[in-house]
């Protein structure tokens, strides 16, 4: 479970933090203000990710499981 936490944790600050880091650099440019900005929402979106992470990676898992599952029968017959 920790594992499964601290990979929560670790994706979740990569992939917000290039996310927010491309969107805001696109959308608004290299401004004054670009770092507040995009620290600030990659705060934001930081915290909405992480739980998503920890709850919905667990479902997308078992999917993932099932379908692969399903393949590796389909290929034995």
């Amino acid at each position: 479970m920790q594992q499964k936490i601290a990979f929560a944790l670790i994706i979740s600050i990569v992939t917000t933090g290039i996310i927010s880091f491309t969107l805001i650099s696109v959308n608004i440019g290299f401004q004054e203000k670009f770092i507040i900005t995009w620290l600030r929402f990659w705060l934001m979106g930081y915290t909405v990710v992480t739980p998503a992470i920890l709850f919905i990676g667990p479902k997308v898992q078992l999917f993932v499981n099932y379908l692969f599952k399903e393949s590796s029968l389909e290929q034995s017959d």
